[in-house]
């Protein structure tokens, strides 16, 4: 669960800091929104979620 939120921060950073500097419009951003929802709730959810699970367990795994 904390990863799923610290994962929505980052995004929703990423998101602000790209439509204040005109690299992201708004209906881009609405675009880009919508799309995660209706993802969010097909067949395909699963699969996108246990890919990130993964990649967040390497990353977390890597020691500099």
């Amino acid at each position: 669960m904390a990863v799923s939120i610290s994962v929505v921060l980052l995004l929703a950073i990423l998101a602000v800091i790209f439509l204040r500097n005109g690299g992201l419009k708004l209906s881009h951003a609405l675009v880009c929104l919508l799309l995660g929802f209706y993802l969010a709730s097909t067949s395909l959810a699963p699969t996108i979620h246990s890919g990130l699970t993964a990649t967040t367990d390497i990353v977390s795994g890597l020691r500099p």
